[in-house]
């Protein structure tokens, strides 16, 4: 029985399952003169390049995001009337006029 190849492409989506080496995985992160997203070291599909400037801006976005949705959930609930934590059934009066 042939032996599966453990790297490669499928639909146009890379793959790689070799055992990642520490060079390996800092190199694949790290590609100064290539895109802003490379092929991962280990898994499949793409990831992205630190040394494009791009990828940091997208890192700074996300932080952001992420940033913004923990203070929002963590006042939220204290502050509003509605958020009382209850799920009992709530009544909607729909007037055809």
């Amino acid at each position: 029985m042939a032996d599966k190849p453990s790297s490669g492409e499928i639909l146009g989506i890379p793959y790689n399952f070799e055992r990642p080496s520490l060079g390996r995985l800092l190199s694949s992160y790290w590609q100064p003169g290539k895109g802003m997203l490379v092929e991962k070291p280990f898994g499949i599909g793409y990831t992205l390049n630190l040394a494009n400037w791009r990828s940091w801006i997208v890192l700074a976005v996300a932080g952001g995001l992420y940033y913004q949705q923990t203070q929002s959930s963590g006042g939220a609930s204290s502050s509003d009337d509605d958020a009382d934590g209850s799920d009992e059934p709530v009544e909607v009066i729909v007037d055809d006029d």
